[in-house]
Order: structure tokens, then sequence, then C-alpha cells
């Protein structure tokens, strides 16, 4: 399969160039989903404007738990597959929940409590855009106030993320992992 929209050509803008070398580890190359959007700088600025990928209200563990389930549930390979190779191992994600967010649910065993609620929320938000009272209160008893907003802002923008890389196409990076076998969710 083809990318649709071919990324932008080397030499990028200065601008985008540094924020390349901020965010990729030495030595990887960008991913095809930033080349991409560096097509157009502001657009490329809105999107890195965007990134919740920092030490916010969330722990690591939780923030890949909610990516990784939401880009799974969005038929997102690519961002999955990014996630789970760059994230899952420091996020201590064992192989049973890494699998999990691609074909499982919430009341897997591999899960605790809080991981149980994240799940269910992420499912909830994809096929209703809202959440029930019993999902809030489940959220509510292991999350604050600033984290429920952040893991709401973060399940849409990475259905965002899922659009991008689904519509343009994007191949696997080379390095991602691949879904466990076809979601059944």
């Amino acid at each position: 399969m083809s990318a649709r929209i071919h990324p932008a050509a080397r030499p990028y803008p200065q601008s985008i160039q540094n924020r390349l070398d901020k965010i990729m580890p030495p030595g990887m190359p960008p991913l095809v989903l930033f080349t991409t959007l560096a097509r157009d700088g502001r657009l490329f600025e809105r999107f890195m404007a965007s990134n919740l990928l920092d030490s916010g209200n969330l722990d690591l563990h939780s923030r890949e738990v909610v990516i990784d389930r939401v880009t799974a549930l969005a038929n997102s390979e690519y961002e999955w597959g990014v996630h789970v190779a760059l994230f899952a191992e420091r996020a201590k994600l064992s192989a049973d929940q890494i699998a999990s967010t691609a074909v499982g649910g919430p009341t897997d065993p591999c899960w605790s409590e809080q991981d149980c609620a994240l799940i269910a929320a992420c499912d909830q938000l994809h096929t209703k855009c809202d959440l029930d009272d019993e999902a809030y209160v489940k959220l509510k008893s292991h999350f604050g106030d600033e984290a429920i907003l952040e893991i709401v802002m973060l399940c849409g923008l990475y259905r965002m993320v899922a659009y991008l890389t689904n519509v343009l196409r994007l191949p696997l990076e080379p390095f991602a992992r691949r879904f466990p076998h076809k979601m059944v969710i």
C-alpha cells in the first residue's frame, strides 16, 4: 500500500528540522507521520503543539494504556505499533497487556482496576463520544479532575492521529510493532 500524500522532501525548513531534532531519539529518522505533516509548516506546528506526551496529569503507564487502546480501536496499526515499540517497555506494559489493548477488553485478567477503568472509558468514548455515569465514577475513583480532562483529550487527540495515519495510508515504520492479529472489537 502506498501513501496517499507523500512526505515533505529534505531539506526541511529550519524550524521543522529543529522540532524534529528535539522530538526524535538520536539516530532515529523522523516518523513518516511527522514528515508528511511537514509539507505544511502551519499544520505541522499546530499538530506538534497539541502533543500530550509530557509528564502531565497521568503517569506513563496510564497514558500509554489510553493511547494504545484508542489507536487499536481506531485500527491505526501505524500509531499503535510506534507507541508499543517506543513506550511499552518503559510504561511497564506486559506482553498480555499489549495484546489486550488490541484484541482484548477491560475484563481481561492482565489489567488492574485502574487500567480497567481506563480501557472501559476509551471503549465508551470510541463508540459513544461520551461516558456513562458508571464509567465516569470508576475513572473518578482512580483519577482527579485534571487527569480525567487529560484522558478525554488524549482519546480525542489519538483518534485524530488515527484518522491521519489511516486516511493517508502511511507505511508502517520499520521498527514498529504489528497488531497481534485482526481486531475483534
